[in-house]
């Protein structure tokens, strides 16, 4: 509901906090090493998290305990997406090792049982971004190749492109990051290319690509200290927010209004429309 919001990092804990006070609510422990991912349920009851320590976790938002850990990654498991949480469907998962793993697995959170349900093994190097519809997985990998499966109609489609990927709200686009510090937006289903952002640094680091809520902008994280937005249909530079002096690690939307929270240099900063101003740290 985007009332609150996920931190986590390398002193082995999650954080869960009010953005809007700058208030910290609640410290997660139970990860061996850095945490590199997390994602709340719809309904705010349980959070999913992976780590470095190669095991996926299932939180009690409310006690803080671990209610299950999952394991069966061979690589450090980062790119969670917890987006079935509390609706009934499985929790998926991303895992990102050089070639020792890559692969993407999913555990059905009702069923007592240690072994995934499914497995895509697809990719050649590691998972470095998972994204999530209501029947369909997107996949963002260090080959280079952004997957798209289909589960309703048991079809893969591939295309060499980047390695960070998100869906446009109205579903008919993804939009994928690379290391040529070039945006590209996609057709989803014939993969035509509708658009090319560029001004932002990426040539290192895995960076963040968003859409807003009106799929009217595309931003991404920057190399360079700042995050990047343009308008998506002119393809112009939008605007640039100075964040900090080092890469920034991450980026999302709030789901229905217009903040943005930002994480670089050990610091969460929320934006909003209005002002553009931080509004909490």
């Amino acid at each position: 509901d985007g009332n609150y919001c996920l931190t986590c990092g390398s002193d082995k804990t999650l954080k869960l906090w009010n953005p809007h006070k700058g208030t910290a609510l609640r410290t997660y422990q139970g990860h061996g090493y850095e945490v590199l991912d997390a994602a709340g349920s719809f309904d705010n009851s349980q959070i999913c998290s992976g780590g470095a320590d190669k095991a996926v976790a299932l939180w009690d938002v409310t006690t803080g305990q671990v209610v299950r850990k999952y394991r069966g990654h061979a690589g450090v498991s980062r790119g969670v997406w917890g987006g079935g949480l509390g609706s009934g469907t499985p929790s998926w998962t991303g895992a990102r090792r050089g070639s020792i793993d890559s692969t993407v697995r999913c555990w059905d959170c009702r069923s007592r049982r240690p072994d995934p349900v499914q497995l895509l093994d697809e990719a050649k190097d590691g998972i470095s971004s998972v994204k999530l519809s209501a029947h369909e997985i997107l996949t963002g990998s260090v080959d280079g190749r952004v997957r798209r499966y289909d589960l309703r109609a048991g079809q893969l489609c591939s295309d060499y492109i980047g390695s960070d990927v998100c869906f446009s709200k109205d579903g008919q686009c993804v939009l994928a990051a690379s290391l040529d510090s070039t945006l590209r937006l996609l057709d989803k289903d014939t993969g035509e290319l509708l658009g090319e952002y560029t001004g932002h640094t990426s040539t290192t680091y895995r960076l963040d690509c968003v859409l807003n809520e009106q799929d009217t902008h595309v931003g991404c994280a920057s190399e360079d200290g700042h995050v990047y937005f343009w308008d998506l249909l002119e393809g112009s530079l939008a605007l640039g927010l100075p964040v900090g002096q080092g890469v920034v690690q991450s980026l999302a939307f709030r789901p229905r209004l217009s903040c943005l929270l930002v994480a670089t240099q050990g610091q969460v900063t929320l934006w909003r429309e209005d002002s553009f101003q931080p509004g909490g740290g």
